[in-house]
């Protein structure tokens, strides 16, 4: 094993890139406890906190954390070490890690860690994209909104949405991409794509997702029509 001053003092010990910012930060009331559980371990010096996103639940990200030997880390991985705790945070994951931190939760039903995250997995949607006055027909109008304000907005995430129909005052569209089968489709829906269309066109009081997230196809719409 490498002496503890190889281990500091060589820049080429650890795995690159390092990143000279956190990605997430760590509460100083948390680090005690954290090396506290680090230090039960026989190779304690050797390893770093790896935080993961691990999926999506009620409209928030989950996560994953734990201890690792950050020799093992792969190239690509982003690591912040300020000398006591190491922490490694995978490059897909630093986008929507950035600004976290580390912390005890506030909820006294769910005592314990929790992760403070300023972004959301569902995509952000700017009504004000919108280029000039809405003309046209109310499906026209639709259609510029989709163009113009949402799917720029949801490519970010990998996914679009196009006007399948409109029938009185309800939209009928279909998601594709990196929105088909996702389980924020529902929130990215309500939260910023009904709410755009709605406020851009008042004719529209309801937004409806006619895709099939399970197939990749569309047989809700087809069938309600016949």
């Amino acid at each position: 094993m490498p002496s503890p001053c190889y281990k500091w003092c060589n820049p080429y010990y650890w795995p690159m890139p390092h990143v000279p910012d956190p990605i997430v930060t760590i509460d100083p009331a948390v680090r005690p406890m954290l090396l506290d559980i680090r230090n039960r371990e026989d190779d304690a010096e050797d390893l770093g906190l790896v935080i993961t996103i691990s999926g999506v639940a009620d409209g928030e990200f989950t996560y994953g954390t734990a201890f690792m030997r950050v020799d093992s880390a792969l190239d690509t991985d982003l690591i912040h070490d300020d000398g006591t705790l190491p922490v490694v945070v995978a490059e897909g994951d630093a986008p929507s890690l950035t600004g976290a931190s580390l912390t005890t939760s506030k909820n006294l039903m769910k005592p314990g860690l929790t992760i403070e995250n300023p972004n959301s997995p569902s995509p952000s949607i700017s009504s004000g994209m919108v280029q000039g006055n809405l003309t046209g027909s109310v499906a026209e109008k639709v259609i510029k909104v989709l163009n113009e304000a949402i799917n720029p907005s949801i490519a970010s995430h990998g996914g679009r949405a196009e006007l399948v129909a409109v029938e009185e005052s309800v939209a009928y569209v279909r998601l594709g991409g990196g929105c088909q089968g996702c389980g924020m489709a529902s929130v990215t829906l309500s939260q910023g794509i009904e709410t755009t269309i709605t406020d851009l066109v008042p004719e529209i009081s309801k937004v409806i997702d006619v895709t099939d997230h399970a197939s990749g196809e569309n047989p809700f719409y087809e069938k309600a029509k016949k």
